[in-house]
């Protein structure tokens, strides 16, 4: 920062106690400018921006053998998907009449803002609307994000630029009435035992539906038929899939979430088992329909076999956004369909090499998340029609 911009900020007031914003929200902030002396700005501006972004590197060795081509290097891979952009300017430097300068706000006094300001702080609100579609949650991994920002800048001739920026939480609407969350699922698996252990063993599960919002409870219910020779127990596991996706390669990660051990089932008996497994409300929504990166979740339950290999079933689960919680937030729009979370088909392959810029680190480095604001009532005046140009971003195609 210079000496002459001694500060600039930007912040928001929350919506809601858990600070997150879904569909149609209104999002409105501050930017906060501290000058040491009277300063000319050319621009000062506030954005609001949402884009996916994957970035990984891999080390690769030597070339085929007996090509006599022999080669070392590392090869970054990453791509981006952008979703939305809308800038709106305090201070621009217009030709013509300024009532027309398209996103250019005015202050109190309906007038535009001087663009020579004094020494001292000086404050600049704004408001944005989320989009009413609905796009991916927010999501860090280690490869890749899903982020929603607003960036500042204030441009000075002959200057360096001073910009701030804040990352704002963003989960989607639920989607609770699209059938096809709401199927039970069942599966079957059959073993045959060898070496250390004779007979075979059966069972099936089966749960009640595929989609569950955070901190519900997935309700497994396992049939075993065990007429094997030993007591066998059985095991359940949640576990998260985490798929990068960059010039025709995929980076994947998993991490089990939660994990249950039951009580062993005797030798030549049948049993029904139920366990309840819990959904941390603190996990990332699944994320199915981004073309660079998805984030999906799975339910395995598997019986323990001693030296052997375990028989196990496994179904996808969706883990979709949470109801409402009453004054959380505004009564959801009408559902979009489960094609707003799962495209199986959508392809992730589409992207441009990269070439890794010089520095000490090529590892990925996501925005570091804001500060949450201090809560704050939401504004109680309507949003204006989505034909007002400044409040609105576009949206994609």
């Amino acid at each position: 920062m210079s000496q002459t911009i001694k500060k600039i900020s930007v912040t928001y007031d929350a919506v809601n106690p858990s600070n997150t914003f879904t569909n149609g929200d209104l999002i409105h902030g501050r930017v906060t400018v501290e000058v040491a002396k009277d300063t000319k700005i050319d621009s000062l501006l506030i954005k609001f921006k949402a884009k996916a972004f994957v970035r990984w590197t891999e080390h690769h060795g030597t070339g085929h053998h007996g090509t006599g081509h022999h080669g070392k290097g590392t090869v970054t891979y990453w791509d981006k998907e952008k979703y939305f952009t809308s800038e709106q300017y305090f201070i621009k430097e217009v030709k013509g009449n300024d009532d027309f300068a398209p996103g250019l706000l005015k202050n109190a006094s309906g007038q535009p803002y001087c663009d020579v300001v004094a020494p001292g702080t000086h404050v600049y609100p704004f408001a944005f609307q989320v989009p009413q579609q609905t796009l991916p949650a927010s999501f860090k991994g280690e490869w890749g994000y899903v982020g929603y920002f607003l960036v500042t800048k204030l441009s000075r001739s002959m200057r360096l630029s001073s910009k701030d920026k804040v990352e704002i939480h963003y989960i989607p609407k639920p989607v609770i009435t699209d059938p096809a969350l709401m199927i039970p699922q069942d599966g079957t698996k059959d073993k045959r035992m060898k070496l250390f252990t004779s007979g075979n063993v059966s069972f099936s599960i089966h749960t009640d539906r595929m989609g569950y919002s955070l901190g519900e409870g997935i309700k497994v219910v396992a049939e075993v038929q065990n007429s094997s020779s030993r007591d066998l127990k059985p095991k359940y596991c949640l576990y998260s899939k985490h798929s990068f996706f960059a010039r025709g390669k995929r980076r994947l990660s998993t991490h089990d979430i939660v994990k249950v051990e039951g009580e062993p089932i005797a030798q030549s008996t049948h049993q029904t088992i139920t366990k309840i497994l819990t959904i941390p409300p603190s996990l990332t929504m699944s994320i199915l329909d981004c073309r660079i990166l998805k984030v999906e979740y799975r339910l395995k339950v598997y019986l323990d076999v001693p030296y052997a290999s375990d028989p196990e079933i496994t179904f996808p689960i969706v883990i979709i956004p949470p109801a409402p919680a009453k004054g959380d937030f505004a009564p959801p729009a009408p559902s979009t369909g489960f094609g707003g979370y799962w495209n199986p088909g959508q392809e992730g392959w589409n992207s441009a090499p990269y070439t890794a810029p010089p520095g000490p680190s090529a590892a990925f480095a996501p925005f570091a998340p804001a500060a949450p604001s201090a809560p704050s009532a939401p504004a109680a005046a309507p949003p204006p029609s989505y034909e007002s140009y400044a409040l609105y971003p576009p949206l994609p195609n």
